[in-house]
């Protein structure tokens, strides 16, 4: 197999379409055609299903990886040999809406100063994320993952805290003699993946879900909540100053959930890949909670 093969795999993937990726590689369609069908018939394999978008085959996956390394690599050896200094190298990360929201953000600062690299951020459920890099989408991943993909590593960062909270108007609204009407009390969630209400809920005896909004946005989910519309798990971080001002309330004391965050990327000698890892590292000693997890890291959460 050839490199320029490879770098046509990566742009279809990339771009969706053979005829956009011709665009991105400033060669023809039927050209980026000719090195998909070559790089095929070397590997015996479909790499490429044709669709809107276009996606990698399992063996697809396998040497989008492969692309994604040597790009990288080459793109350090250029500059070790003094061509291309200015160039950038792409670097696709996958991180939670949660973390891209909150103790994340110095990460983006950080980079906003490495002239030698661009971001492709993939927002992703951190309980899902590591399968971006199973199939070669992502160089790394925020994930919940603590067991790494095959030939990643894998370093814990610290544990997002979720609290429960409401507007004091909707509480009041749903507070019975004995506490909280969670039956009663209209809940929301990110998406079908965000799992963190239902748990509280069944941990309560709560069997029928309540009325149910979906938000699937991380500032949106925390306006929502501030509206009034329902209640939800937000992450501690977020929560700053409307529990000290009581624009939001705690709805039960001890009710928090504690998600263990993992930074997993490919196992690759890269300047580039260590000084994002270096970044991610401390960003999340600054802001992720470090001390041992409650035991109740099991829920999924938003992307």
């Amino acid at each position: 197999m050839h490199f320029e093969h490879l770098r046509a795999l990566a742009a279809i993937v990339d771009e969706g379409t053979f005829e956009a990726a011709a665009d991105v590689l400033r060669i023809s369609p039927s050209a980026v055609s000719q090195r998909i069908k070559a790089l095929e018939t070397s590997v015996g394999q479909v790499v490429v299903r044709r669709g809107v978008p276009c996606t990698p085959t399992e063996a697809g996956s396998v040497l989008l990886r492969m692309a994604r390394q040597v790009q990288v690599l080459e793109a350090e050896t250029r500059h070790a040999l003094g061509n291309g200094v200015s160039s950038r190298t792409v670097t696709p990360v996958a991180v939670n809406a949660d973390s891209l929201a909150t103790w994340f953000v110095p990460v983006l600062a950080e980079a906003a100063r490495w002239a030698d690299t661009t971001l492709d951020l993939h927002v992703e459920d951190q309980g899902h994320s590591s399968r971006l890099l199973r199939r070669g989408d992502v160089l790394g991943a925020v994930t919940a993952d603590p067991a790494p993909v095959n030939g990643c590593r894998v370093e814990r960062l610290g544990s997002m805290r979720y609290l429960p909270v409401a507007t004091p108007a909707l509480r009041g609204r749903f507070t019975t003699g004995t506490g909280v009407d969670w039956p009663g009390m209209p809940v929301l969630r990110f998406n079908a993946k965000d799992d963190l209400q239902h748990q509280l809920l069944s941990a309560r005896g709560v069997e029928r879900p309540p009325p149910t909004h979906t938000v699937p946005s991380s500032e949106g989910f925390l306006a929502a909540v501030r509206a009034g519309l329902g209640w939800g798990m937000i992450p501690e971080l977020q929560l700053e100053t409307e529990l000290a001002g009581g624009s939001l309330v705690l709805l039960e004391e001890h009710a928090h959930h504690d998600v263990v965050l993992h930074w997993q990327t490919w196992t690759l000698g890269s300047e580039r890949l260590d000084r994002l890892t270096g970044s991610v590292r401390r960003a999340g000693r600054r802001r992720l909670r470090t001390t041992p997890p409650d035991g109740r890291t099991t829920a999924s959460r938003k992307s």
